[in-house]
């Protein structure tokens, strides 16, 4: 049985496809994945990500509960800001990827992956056990709704009736998250999202979401703003070179395969859950690689890369990219083929297609 948004009556409204997604109903796509994903890179695009899992972590030494259970350094977080990471199982494998907000000195919250969201809530519950700190699961009482795009601060800028910040939601940084007031409504308004784009995502209760997603919905229709759905939101990611779990990220790879070594931490102080395994693991035999197709055919999820007659690696994720029109693909490949500029192949359906490798993201916005 699946788990239904609290936004499931609105994108009925609007005529929504959906999709069982980690055992949530949610929106695949309203009209077109296409028209929704130009929205995002050219106005705007209204994203229900309340799938996602949102954990409580308070206490005196929650910060330090946080530095033990993954591999940054949480506990250095200022007020207000919020850092990407990952949950690593003593093998050193990826648990989950995610991102940690700290609204309150003694007060964090960890965004988990839907499909993860259980074994975050285990393992971070486990492994702050000895310490000062209480771990609350708060994702049924609370939604989230992403906007994003370049006319998502000029949408909610005319919204917003406070944020708690001096400067207001221009001085709100990337990467950092306040209070704020929206038609009543209070929510986290933190200035994070997953698709290369400038955006804003609402924390906000779960009861009150509708409301919310109406206000936001009417005021971003005359600027372009689209509901979008999940199918658009993986090609816009890709796009960006973000890794998601399942594909890029499992528990059998490393960060360091990842490309993602940076956020290992090993000079924070205190123990944590795989630093020994990871510090074996530094050096990895098989890295995170961008690929370019040349033709039209796109690699998908799976697909054996090539060098020669040679099977040297699989494509994570691929697509023929709606931004840049050609195919794009991330793979996993040994670390002496992972230069940009090399030239493979990717077996599409039993044909050989060249592709190259390139450098990611594939897609950066212009600043």
């Amino acid at each position: 049985m699946t788990t239904q948004s609290p936004l499931h009556e609105v994108h009925t409204e609007l005529g929504a496809s959906f999709t069982d997604f980690a055992g949530w109903s949610m929106p695949v796509r309203y009209s077109s994945e296409l028209a929704e994903h130009r929205a995002v890179r050219e106005t705007a695009g209204q994203f229900d990500l309340s799938h996602m899992a949102e954990i409580e972590v308070t206490g005196p030494e929650a910060g330090h509960a946080l530095n033990y259970a993954m591999v940054g350094n949480l506990a250095g977080i200022k007020v207000g800001r919020a850092r990407y990471t990952m949950l690593c199982h003593e093998t050193g494998g990826v648990l989950d990827d995610l991102v940690v907000y700290r609204p309150g000195e003694e007060r964090f919250m960890v965004v988990a992956n839907a499909g993860n969201a259980a074994v975050a809530v285990t393992e971070l519950t486990e492994r702050a056990s000895g310490f000062d700190a209480v771990v609350t699961d708060r994702s049924a009482e609370t939604a989230l709704i992403a906007v994003q795009g370049p006319r998502a601060a000029g949408i909610l800028r005319g919204l917003l009736e406070s944020v708690e910040l001096d400067g207001g939601l221009d001085a709100l940084k990337y990467y950092a998250a306040t209070p704020a007031v929206l038609g009543g409504h209070e929510l986290l308004l933190a200035r994070t999202g997953y698709t290369g784009e400038d955006g804003f995502e609402l924390f906000c209760p779960a009861a009150e979401a509708p409301a919310v997603w109406r206000r936001v919905a009417e005021a971003g229709e005359p600027q372009g703003l689209l509901p979008a759905g999940l199918a658009c939101r993986d090609t816009l990611r890709l796009e960006a070179g973000m890794p998601l779990y399942g594909n890029e990220l499992t528990v059998w790879l490393t960060p360091f395969e990842a490309n993602l070594g940076r956020l290992v931490k090993f000079d924070k102080s205190g123990d944590f859950v795989g630093r020994t395994a990871l510090e074996k693991h530094s050096e990895p035999e098989q890295v995170l690689a961008g690929l370019r197709g040349t033709g039209r055919r796109a690699p998908r999820h799976g697909y054996r890369v090539l060098d020669g007659e040679r099977e040297v690696g699989e494509v994570t994720s691929g697509a023929l990219s709606p931004t840049l029109g050609y195919p794009i693909a991330m793979a996993y490949l040994p670390p002496r083929l992972s230069e940009p500029g090399t030239s493979l192949s990717v077996d599409i359906r039993g044909r050989p297609e060249q592709v190259e490798v390139a450098a990611l993201p594939f897609y950066k916005r212009a600043k």
